[in-house]
C-alpha cells in the first residue's frame, strides 16, 4: 500500500477535525484505537493488491458502505436507548425507508 498506518492515522485525525468522534468513556486509548484501525485497513488494502483496480475500488466502497450503515444503526440505537431525538438527517433517512414499506 502506498500509505503507512501512521500516515493513515494522521489522515484520520484530520478528518476528525471536521467530524469529531465521541469516544465517551470507552476504557481504551483513542490513539491506540486509531492505530488498530489504521493497521487493519492497510493490511486489507495490501491484500487487495492482486485485485483489478475496479474490483479494489468496489471492495473498498462495499466495506465503507457497510461501516457507515453499522455506524448509523449503532447511533440510532444509542439515541433511542437514551430517549434522545434523531437529528434531521437520520429522521429524513428513516422517513424515506418507511415510505418503501
Amino acid at each position: 500500500m502506498s500509505i503507512t498506518p501512521q500516515e493513515l492515522q494522521q489522515l484520520m485525525l484530520e478528518v476528525e477535525e471536521e467530524d469529531p468522534i465521541d469516544f465517551a468513556d470507552l476504557p481504551f486509548d483513542e490513539h491506540d484505537l486509531r492505530g488498530i484501525v489504521a493497521s487493519h485497513l492497510c493490511e486489507m488494502a495490501d491484500a487487495l493488491e492482486s485485485f483489478s483496480e475496479e474490483d479494489r475500488q468496489l471492495t473498498l466502497l462495499a466495506v465503507s458502505a457497510k461501516l457507515v450503515l453499522e455506524n448509523m444503526v449503532l447511533h440510532i440505537q444509542l439515541l433511542r436507548r437514551h430517549g434522545l431525538p434523531l437529528n434531521g438527517q437520520a429522521e429524513a433517512l428513516l422517513a424515506r425507508l418507511r415510505k418503501k414499506e
